[in-house]
């Protein structure tokens, strides 16, 4: 991975970090806020048969930190195109 500049590489990473952090946060509300949080409130509505707020805390935590995954896969492809580090 060579960058065209110090700059570049710079920009590069602040993008990435920022991927990162916007993922985390949504990971952290899902989980933590929906989770333990909130599960009071959600238990009051039923999803499948199950309580929303246990479904979060077992089953929805784990399915949306699965579907970041493949979130930010796709963000770090469109970024390494987008700043030529690409891996063929």
């Amino acid at each position: 991975m060579a960058f065209e500049s110090e700059d570049h590489a710079k920009a590069y990473w602040k993008e990435n970090l920022g991927l990162m952090l916007k993922l985390l946060v949504v990971w952290f509300i899902v989980s933590y806020g929906f989770g333990i949080i909130l599960v009071d409130v959600l238990n009051e509505i039923t999803f499948f048969g199950f309580k929303l707020g246990f479904w979060f805390a077992q089953q929805g935590s784990i399915l949306t930190f699965i579907v970041l995954i493949f979130i930010y896969v796709r963000g770090m492809a469109k970024l390494d195109n987008k700043y030529a580090v690409h891996e063929d």
